[in-house]
């Protein structure tokens, strides 16, 4: 066809044969990419038409359109009563199962049904046009009927398709994936029945590992009803795509068998006992695999496939559609085999990144790498995959030092990695390599900045008040430089924002580090002096109640904050009984009672650059949408035992540490004289500046709240010129896409894709800590490897983490995935993904702490020591194994949760 020809459009009319759609679909942008062949058709029809016009083997069919649906959706008057609110799903169905078929529809129904055969088995299945995305499959969300048979029984079935676009469970399947019911449609697929001898699922990428370019085959006797609905035990087969090589083959029980039924339908035949043999061969079992490389390639992502073999032989392929559930992979790959080790985990982050929060971290490592130096084959890169950030530490396992390295580094700060990267070292691709250039230990490490700097750091362990000073010069000095002189213009902006992520904050931020690293090296050298005379996790006792750490700080001054609006009658009431999105609301309105208005400007004028998430320069900040705090105030009203007050615990947790201090010293002084003093100091001066390690990341967030401030304002400059929809649209590109905007580019379609990606994102709940450059999740490879073997010698309900501060509570549970509308009862367990400062003030009201991800000094950790609440870490898929309400117990010190059994705790 001439380039210069317009794309054939689909033919008009209630019905069209699935070639058809194939030829229209490939001729047009690519298969599943045009918007009208997928509005007219649905998902499963474009894609089975496609496979057809690309010679793989589908049955013969045609394609109720969406047309058609429309008008009967329209004289069963679904119009009307989705317009009215609260009309159930089922009323919405029960009108379209009434509904008479348009003539003229009947008629082209009819009429397709005779060319294929007339009296011929068909099958009838839904086709949804917000089915089969890469976004959401809808598996299974509206109805199929198979072995229909005759002109009325077809119709019958069309119309029942219709109407299962109003089930329940699709109504809230829609509602979870943020479509609205308005704008999908519903066509139906009609395709000649399969008499199938086996049939069953082929996946061409490992659904569980998430490893790419490996088939997995389910099979089971007769049709795949039984397989899909759960009703049979399928053999099952995973081989390499590429090779066809078979690397297991799985028996399964196999009692049942579903097969056509006389006169139309299905029956299920229970066999006596499970077959004796593997309903494929080997070859079968390659020929489908090739079969799904195909349909991969056709349709550029990895697919679940629907498949039957008939008696003689000939395997046919009945649906496609994407494996949904896989993580993205990482982007820019590396070459060969590669390592990834989820950075936003490892900042308390489970949430997407924004995509500009993606390219301030990219700005900041490509300026610290230039700093450096340049790169070398040895320095650690960040990629991004699902808009989180993940760090290339392939270097590190190819190194003997650096594995060293890297397994000290994840068993402090996420315990769950430790186990996977060991076991990623016994993998030969990423065995060590022998290198003529000794490696140089800073250089492995140069992802993480905040170990540079040793002259400092052994400067502050002589004189950590000095090293205190200079820290609080280096920020004083970073602000003053976020300050622009002079005719300001969105380049000038911009340039600032650029300027600050590459040169300037990382090194004036590495100045606050070594007082705090100083600390924490009086800590080892304490712990050693102590070993004849220390209880297992005692020292974490004299971490409590730490001065100078900036978020205690901050929460001490909520706390006050929430004394002094409990202290105004009107401000109380208006806190109790309004919702913190209301409030937050009349806040900006400005009519808050006069003293919560006051209270909240003065709070948010010193921490107003905070929020949850608060290292992605992409979500507001605490001034923007103060909801958290006034939710966080609202907490602390509730509070009604006066020993429970975060201030009376925080000064209970400091006497307490002192007087480990003075008791711990004791101790050593009757070891030997020098050892008792050394002690001491060590001990002091742990007390004195190990509470500044939340300093250096304060700082950081000042500065990107201000980038944040200018970026806004360069997306006011690019909205008046017609760039992008609202001022928010720039956090959704990168640096330079935004400088593009500023030299005329139209942004508007990068932005509305960025903000789909993001909320699908934001949808996500499995994050992997360790990805393949394949797409493997590590950690649940190892898992499938072990053959989930990991917890089994537990008791039953017991859950096992890693102990991040000692103690035991029981209590109720509160599960809590966004901290910003919480309401944490005193008392409670916080059972959450992970936390970062944003989360702490629920701290003060919880009694233990439960955490899916994070090791001993991650962030929730150390503020739990240091509140001196008992917390695990670490504790896989806790947010889904323990609910609200169920009554848990928390052991610190042996890394335990145990879920109790009918709602309360063992006596």
């Amino acid at each position: 066809m001439d380039s210069a020809q317009p794309h054939p459009a689909l033919p008009v009319g209630p019905v069209v044969d699935l070639a058809e759609v194939g030829r229209v679909a490939l001729d047009a942008e690519g298969p599943g990419t045009s918007e009208d062949v997928l509005e007219a058709v649905g998902g499963k029809a474009l894609r089975l038409g496609a496979m057809l016009a690309a010679g793989l083997p589908v049955p013969p069919g045609f394609c109720v359109t969406t047309g058609a649906y429309r008008r009967a959706a329209a004289t069963a008057g679904l119009e009307r009563l989705l317009a009215s609110p609260g009309t159930p799903a089922s009323r919405l169905r029960a009108a379209l199962e009434a509904v008479t078929v348009p003539a003229d529809v009947a008629d082209a129904v009819r009429a397709a049904y005779a060319a294929l055969g007339g009296t011929h088995p068909v099958a009838v299945r839904s086709s949804a046009t917000a089915e089969d995305s890469p976004e959401a499959s809808f598996a299974g969300q509206q109805d199929t009927y198979l072995n229909v048979v005759g002109e009325d029984a077809v119709l019958d079935a069309v119309r029942r398709c219709w109407a299962s676009l109003w089930t329940d469970r699709a109504v809230a399947y829609r509602r979870d994936h943020g479509i609205e019911e308005g704008t999908v449609g519903l066509a139906v697929v009609v395709q000649s029945m399969v008499a199938a001898e086996v049939s069953g699922v082929l996946f061409t990428a490992d659904p569980l590992t998430g490893r790419r370019g490996r088939s997995v085959v389910d099979a089971a006797p007769g049709l795949g009803e039984a397989l899909v609905s759960g009703a049979v035990d399928p053999d099952r087969f995973v081989l390499e795509t590429a090779t066809g090589r078979v690397l297991e083959r799985v028996p399964g029980g196999k009692r049942t068998e579903v097969r056509p039924a006389p006169g139309g339908g299905t029956e299920r035949v229970r066999h006596a006992s499970g077959a004796d043999r593997l309903c494929l061969t080997d070859e079968q079992v390659r020929t489908l695999a090739a079969l799904g490389a195909r349909a991969e390639r056709l349709f550029g992502t990895p697919q679940d496939l629907e498949w039957a073999i008939e008696p003689g032989g000939r395997v046919l392929l009945v649906q496609s559609r994407p494996v949904t559930t896989l993580y993205p992979l990482p982007e820019p790959a590396g070459p060969g085999d590669r390592v990834y080790l989820c950075a936003s985990l490892l900042q308390g982050l489970t949430r997407p990144l924004t995509p500009m929060g993606l390219s301030t971290f990219q700005a900041i490592a490509d300026g610290w790498l230039a700093q450096d130096g340049g790169a070398d084959a040895l320095a650690l890169r960040y990629v991004q995959a699902g808009l989180r950030l993940f760090t290339d530490v392939t270097p590190l396992l190819r190194s003997r030092i650096g594995r060293h390295l890297a397994v000290r580094m994840a068993r402090a700060a996420d315990t769950r990695s430790e186990a996977v990267l060991r076991s990623l070292m016994e993998d030969p691709r990423f065995a060590p390599v022998r290198s003529r250039t000794p490696p140089n230990p800073a250089r492995l490490v140069r992802g993480l900045p905040q170990l540079g700097a040793t002259p400092q750091v052994l400067a502050a362990l002589v004189r950590p008040e000095a090293a205190v000073r200079r820290g609080e010069r280096a920020e004083r000095e970073l602000r003053a430089r976020l300050v622009l002189d002079g005719p300001v213009t969105a380049a000038r902006r911009l340039d600032l924002v650029e300027r600050m992520l590459t040169r300037e904050m990382v090194p004036f931020v590495m100045r606050q580090l070594p007082a705090p690293a100083a600390g924490y090296l009086w800590l080892g050298l304490a712990r050693w002096l102590l070993r004849p005379v220390l209880a297992p996790g005692e020292l974490a006792g004299v971490l409590r109640g730490l001065p100078r750490n900036v978020t205690t700080e901050m929460d001490l001054r909520l706390w006050r904050a929430a004394v002094a609006v409990g202290a105004d009658p009107e401000s109380a009431r208006a806190l109790a009984g309004e919702h913190p999105r209301d409030l937050a609301a009349r806040w900006a309105e400005g009519s808050l009672p006069p003293v919560l208005q006051q209270i909240l400007r003065d709070v948010l004028a010193e921490y107003g650059h905070r929020a949850v998430a608060e290292i992605d320069i992409g979500v507001p900040r605490w001034s923007e949408d103060p909801t958290h705090v006034l939710n966080v105030l609202a907490n602390y009203l509730r509070l009604d035992d006066p020993e429970q007050a975060p201030d009376v615990q925080f000064a209970r947790a400091a006497e307490r540490a002192e007087a480990l201090v003075a008791d711990l010293s004791s101790r050593a002084r009757a070891r030997g004289r020098l050892r008792g003093a050394l002690a001491a100091r060590a001990l002091r001066q742990v007390r004195r500046t190990a509470g500044l390690r939340e300093q250096p990341k304060f700082t950081m967030v000042v500065v990107l709240a201000e980038l944040r401030r200018q970026l806004a304002l360069v997306g006011g400059e690019l909205v008046a010129a017609g760039r992008i929809g609202t001022p928010a649209d720039v956090f959704f590109l990168d640096l330079a896409e935004v400088r593009a905007g500023l030299g005329g580019a139209d942004l508007h379609e990068p932005v509305a894709a960025r903000r789909r990606e993001y909320e699908r994102e934001l949808r996500r709940r499995h994050i992997p800590r360790i990805l393949l450059s394949d797409g493997t999740d590590a950690e649940a490879a190892v898992a499938v490897a072990a053959g989930s073997a990991a917890g089994r010698d537990l008791p039953a309900g017991t859950l096992r983490g890693a102990p991040a501060s000692a103690g035991t509570v029981t209590g109720t549970a509160r599960v809590v995935l966004d901290p910003a509308a919480a309401r944490l009862e005193p008392g409670e367990v916080l059972v959450a993904p992970s936390t970062d400062p944003g989360w702490t003030p629920l701290f003060l009201t919880a009694a233990a702490l439960v955490m899916e991800m994070g090791g001993p000094i991650s962030h929730g950790a150390v503020v739990a020591r240091e509140y001196g609440i008992p917390a695990v870490v670490g504790v896989p898929e806790a947010t889904l194994r323990i609910a609200t309400g169920d009554v848990v117990t928390v052991d610190g010190a042996a890394g335990t949760v145990v879920v109790h059994t009918g709602g309360s705790a063992a006596p």
